[in-house]
């Protein structure tokens, strides 16, 4: 027999885990990974905490995982636990570990969305019994999830919550991307939030996209700044990560925001060089010729040497002498990118100072009153 009560004309109605006083849960999507979803659900959730709201976190589906079976637990309900002081466990903060293996068994017909659903509302109300307002932050993209019923449009209908969409703008094309979106999660969309938007976008993001967003009903809450400190990992911060020795000390304290593989001619490689920018070159450490155009190019870093070679005493001088660091790691140039792209991609830097920083940006570039 059913628990849910009549309406006055005798037809059941649908009651939502947010019975109570709550108020209803704040999802916030993304278009894309790696945009800073984590920092901006963590330093609003810090904010209304300063404002005197008793606030909880939850990630239902847990998608920054290291581990390919889903053993290890997703990063950022870690994070939140830290940083807003939440006494609840990993299994009510991340439900569903939504890894690659979990995804096969899905595929497979091992997973019952039923039950998944069951296990996200069972968990979100026993975080919502002990706060007044729950940030709910989404998967890698909004769309994540669809193979067992989960995408953030599924989940913001099953919590009843409210969605803030986080975009990038790169190309006034990336407006359909934010229409698609809007169009999947409908009335539940209370808005969208641009982040890491270049200075030479800004003007044309805020006097002609948002004017146009808003005419389509969908109100921009923000266009934050792309913010250095933000955008990638230091020289430092990579050596740690990838486990290398650094043999150039001078320039550690520059950001890496993307790499390029040296496995061409010196000719070809000085040209791409060129065209890269916070760059470091992975390539073998025996490549002498890759590293003297490297070091030709203003927009290269770092280079990042493989395979346990030792580059001569001539490069080494060359790149102190123009305060480019090297690092020598023992894997090889694939696993070396592999596990570069991963670090930045991953956002392994995040910590306190990473949302303290989001938190300013917020407050000087976006409506904080409407993202609550």
């Amino acid at each position: 027999m059913s628990d849910t009560p009549p309406t006055d004309d005798g037809e059941p109605t649908t009651e939502h885990p947010t019975d109570g006083g709550n108020e209803r849960p704040i999802l916030i999507a993304s278009l894309t990974e790696s945009i800073g979803k984590t920092a901006i659900t963590l330093a609003l959730a810090s904010q209304a905490a300063e404002d005197g709201v008793d606030v909880g976190y939850m990630k239902p589906k847990g998608t920054r995982l290291q581990s390919r079976v889903g053993k290890t637990l997703d990063e950022d309900p870690m994070l939140a636990k830290e940083l807003l002081g939440i006494d609840a466990e990993m299994h009510d903060l991340e439900p569903v570990v939504y890894s690659p293996t979990f995804i096969e068994q899905a595929i497979r017909g091992r997973e019952n969305p039923a039950d998944l659903r069951d296990r996200v509302s069972e968990a979100y109300e026993t975080l919502a019994a002990d706060a007044e307002l729950l940030y709910l932050e989404g998967g890698g993209r909004y769309d994540q999830g669809g193979i067992v019923e989960l995408t953030d449009a599924d989940i913001a209908e099953l919590l009843d919550a409210r969605v803030v969409l986080v975009s990038p703008y790169v190309t006034p094309g990336d407006v359909d991307d934010v229409l698609a979106a809007a169009d999947a999660l409908g009335d539940r969309l209370e808005g969208v939030l641009f982040n890491a938007v270049a200075d030479a976008r800004r003007d044309q993001l805020e006097t002609e996209i948002a004017p146009f967003l808003e005419g389509r009903g969908i109100p921009v809450h923000g266009v934050l700044p792309r913010e250095q400190t933000l955008a990638g990992v230091t020289v430092e911060g990579l050596v740690d990560e990838l486990g290398g020795q650094l043999l150039v000390e001078e320039g550690t304290d520059a950001y890496i925001e993307r790499f390029a593989v040296g496995a061409m001619g010196a000719d070809s490689a000085l040209r791409h060089f060129r065209r890269t920018k916070n760059a470091a070159v992975i390539t073998g450490g025996d490549r002498a010729d890759i590293h003297a155009a490297a070091l030709e190019a203003s927009g290269v870093n770092c280079l990042i040497l493989t395979g346990g070679h030792r580059p001569s005493g001539a490069i080494l001088g060359q790149a102190a002498q123009k305060g480019v660091p090297v690092i020598a790691v023992q894997t090889d140039t694939l696993a070396t990118v592999e596990r570069a792209e991963e670090v930045v991609r991953s956002g392994r830097t995040r910590d306190s100072e990473t949302v303290e920083v989001m938190h300013s940006l917020l407050t000087d570039h976006a409506d904080l009153s409407s993202l609550r």
